[in-house]
């Protein structure tokens, strides 16, 4: 028995608003059932001996001291943004006018 239609490949598509031709509706149909049928496979492994891990092997964070480090000129701040005005960051214009306090 299939658990997802072709119809269900075509609704998901459209609401991630992906065009799949006939052909690619019915191949995702088929790909995804055999996903389905893949983790009913994995379902059935027993894993009551198996500690939860989110790393196979043990990790460690690497930190660095949190120090400051030189300051930073104004002409350094602005000089790789899209747009300056001397030493200051140019953006569009947002408010129509100015509010009133």
């Amino acid at each position: 028995m299939s658990r997802i239609c072709r119809e269900d490949v075509e609704r998901v598509a459209k609401l991630a608003r992906l065009r799949l031709s006939p052909g690619e509706a019915e191949a995702m149909t088929a790909d995804l059932e055999r996903i389905l049928g893949y983790v009913d496979l994995l379902d059935e492994v027993d894993t009551t001996e198996v500690e939860a891990t989110a790393h196979v092997v043990p990790m460690t964070t690497p930190l660095r001291a949190d120090e400051p480090s030189g300051e930073l000129s104004p002409e350094s701040a602005v000089a790789n943004a899209p747009a300056f005005e001397g030493t200051a960051f140019a953006v569009p214009k947002v408010l129509d006018e100015e509010a009133e306090g």
